[in-house]
């Protein structure tokens, strides 16, 4: 690099420091955006998993027996027994109130039938419009009915003269032995948040880029910048991003270190290689936003896109719902989502510590990305030299 275009990048470089400075929304997308959605969604789920939610129960037997069955309901941690209601019909009303979020039905004579061993049935109702509280409340009361029938089963067994060995061998010949791997605490938050927050951030290195490329144009101050760059777009490019991509690797590097170090999420790999993929996430993403404007040579149009292929990245990068059980173009097509290729390093260096060898095709993946902007350069440099902003 010789010493002429050095200048010329500190130079635009400098330029591009005060424009920052001057304007507020620079300071909101790059800085206090990123750091309350930290904050935001770390403190949201502080617990890992949401506690006492409220639910209902209908005991129309009303024996010890099913008395002891709602205590013990009501002592999971997920679940949190706030009303009793004297039929079906008033306790659907207040789920569909949204006081509950589900509710038990014993029905009469339920325990009589138990203790004949004539099999009673017990009901319970799941509002899944709420699909984490609907998910949680279920596994609860599904555990507590098989921990109720197999109690029950125990007694008849005990009173038959069974020893506790063969009760126990009768009712559960089988025992599973559970182990979560990467979250054993099944904490939400970590399943969430290493996604999630890479996710928001390359939104908004997105949109940033976009924006400031077509302000540009828009404040009609694009030739001075080529003329600041002796003709030459990359200079121009790599010089207007090159503050924006110091901070931006600041605002990556501070959720790692916040994540991995201040809330001691898992992280088997070392913290350096996943600061290492912050770096290519945030290159990938500016890169991708120089494409898009290039693309459509438009800050509306590019924005627009940036903000819906942005968007579409959080549910195709395979955290919410997996790849593998996608339709096989869906498959395809996820390879095109830098968040994709960042999760997969997460997935593999974080969580499982292997090499970075076997990670080697998401590093490749995001380093292509950093291609796509040689692709709109003619376009780019006809944009700022020609263009009339219209709005």
């Amino acid at each position: 690099m010789s010493i002429s275009v050095l200048n010329s990048l500190l130079q635009i470089a400098r330029r591009e420091v005060f424009r920052i400075a001057v304007k507020p929304m620079y300071l909101f997308c790059m800085v206090i955006a990123p750091v309350f959605c930290y904050l935001f969604f770390t403190t949201l789920m502080g617990n890992g998993l949401p506690t006492d939610l409220p639910a209902g129960i209908v005991d129309l037997d009303n024996t010890s027996t099913t008395r002891n069955i709602i205590r013990n309901l009501d002592a999971f941690q997920q679940t949190k027994i706030i009303a009793q209601y004297s039929s079906v019909s008033e306790a659907r009303e207040a789920m569909q109130r949204g006081e509950i979020y589900s509710f038990y039905y014993i029905p009469e004579g339920t325990t009589e039938e138990a203790l004949a061993s004539r099999q009673p049935k017990v009901s319970f109702y799941v509002n899944y419009s709420y699909l984490i509280a609907g998910s949680l409340l279920y596994r609860d009361q599904r555990t507590m009915s098989e921990l109720a029938a197999g109690a029950i089963g125990r007694a008849n067994l005990y009173a038959r003269g069974a020893t506790e060995d063969q009760a126990m061998g009768f009712l559960q010949p089988i025992v599973i032995d559970t182990h979560a791997l990467n979250n054993p605490w099944l904490n939400y938050s970590v399943y969430l948040c290493n996604t999630l927050f890479p996710g928001i951030l390359m939104l908004l290195i997105f949109l940033t880029t976009c924006y400031s490329i077509g302000t540009e144009i828009k404040e009609n101050t694009a030739k001075d910048l080529l003329s600041m760059a002796d003709g030459s777009i990359v200079t121009a490019l790599v010089g207007k991003l090159l503050p924006q991509t110091v901070v931006f690797f600041i605002m990556a590097t501070f959720h790692n270190v916040y994540l991995y170090g201040f809330m001691h999420f898992p992280c088997n790999s070392g913290i350096f290689p996943m600061i290492l993929a912050g770096l290519l996430l945030v290159l990938a993403s500016q890169a991708f936003g120089v494409f898009l404007f290039g693309l459509f040579g438009s800050m509306r149009l590019s924005m627009s896109a940036a903000s819906l292929w942005g968007v579409i990245s959080f549910s195709i990068s395979g955290f919410t719902f997996p790849v593998m059980a996608m339709h096989p173009t869906l498959q395809a097509l996820s390879n095109l989502f830098p968040l994709r290729h960042y999760f997969l390093l997460y997935v593999n260096q974080a969580l499982n510590g292997y090499p970075i060898v076997y990670a080697w095709h998401s590093v490749v993946a995001l380093l292509l990305f950093m291609l796509l902007p040689f692709f709109v350069l003619k376009k780019l440099r006809t944009a700022m030299t020609s263009y009339v902003y219209l709005p």
